[in-house]
């Protein structure tokens, strides 16, 4: 297996993990308020958690795709944020898991060509790899805006990492060699 074809797949295997994390999380927050909690606003600058689920819909459609899977741009920003009702927890969820499979497939098949293409999304230019980078970043960023305004709310804590000893030292690995780690198999996408 050559080097390039080695970083790519290690790129879109660790992208697509944190992904199912992000998604991972959001299921657990929800689980935990109720069908008004997920509309509620913590104040008029801030939106609610159905608003940013709705804008996760948005980006991650316009981003991974419109521009990397080179369909048709439809996103209307501006509902995402203006939107007060109408969609319970699960119809929520069920819209995310949607978008997040369509952008997962997109982002397992992407060619080497499409990761290093130029293109612009919101006036921005990004290659591919971009893309990949900023769908990740801006699911993560929001994930833990919808687990803070969850455990605000309720004050516990979600339980992210219940059974993991997150203290465990990661091991000095002798250069050259690697270490086996659990990996996710996303062939069967």
């Amino acid at each position: 297996m050559d080097k390039e074809f080695q970083i790519i797949e290690e790129l879109k295997q660790n992208a697509l993990y944190r992904i199912d994390e992000s998604t991972r999380m959001i299921k657990k927050s929800l689980a935990d308020i109720s069908e008004e909690e997920v509309w509620q606003k913590p104040n008029d600058a801030l939106n609610s958690i159905a608003n940013l689920m709705l804008h996760l819909c948005g980006n991650i459609s316009q981003y991974a795709i419109s521009s990397l899977g080179e369909t048709e741009d439809t996103r209307n920003r501006d509902v995402e944020f203006a939107t007060s009702g109408g969609f319970t927890k699960e119809e929520l969820m069920k819209k995310l898991d949607i978008v997040v499979d369509s952008a997962k497939r997109i982002i397992f098949d992407a060619t080497p060509e499409q990761l290093v293409r130029k293109r612009s999304v919101q006036g921005f230019s990004f290659s591919g790899i971009g893309i990949i980078l900023h769908v990740v970043e801006h699911y993560s960023y929001h994930t833990g805006q919808i687990a803070f305004w969850v455990k605000q709310l309720k004050n516990k804590d979600l339980g992210f990492y219940d059974g993991v000893d997150l203290n465990v030292k990661s091991p000095l690995t002798p250069k050259g060699e690697h270490l086996d780690y659990k990996e996710t198999n996303y062939e069967k996408l």
